[in-house]
C-alpha cells in the first residue's frame, strides 16, 4: 500500500534522494505501523519524539500497534529544546 511519509528537522536526512519538501510517497506492507515505517527509512524510535497519522497523534506505546492505512500521511518530528 502507498502512504505519504513527513519527516521534520533533522529526520529529513532519512528520507530517500527522490523526497521532495520534506515528503515521499513510498510503498509499505499492508498492515505496516509507524514503527515499521521508522525501521524501513532508519529512523531510530528514540529519534521520533511525535508522531502523527492523518493529523492524529500516535502515542509512543501504540506505534507498533497502530496500523497504516491506504493512503495515509505518517508524520514524524524529533525532540525540539528551546531556550
Amino acid at each position: 500500500m502507498r502512504i505519504t511519509l513527513k519527516l521534520f528537522a533533522v529526520l529529513s536526512d532519512y528520507l530517500p534522494a527522490e523526497a521532495h519538501k520534506n515528503q515521499t510517497e513510498m510503498e509499505v506492507p499492508d498492515g505496516a505501523t509507524p514503527a515499521d515505517v521508522m525501521g524501513l527509512v532508519g529512523v531510530p524510535p528514540e529519534m521520533a519524539h511525535l508522531v502523527l497519522i492523518n493529523g492524529i497523534f500516535v502515542a509512543p506505546s501504540q506505534r507498533g500497534d497502530k496500523r497504516l492505512a491506504e493512503g495515509d500521511h505518517l508524520a514524524m518530528w524529533p525532540p525540539v529544546a528551546g531556550g
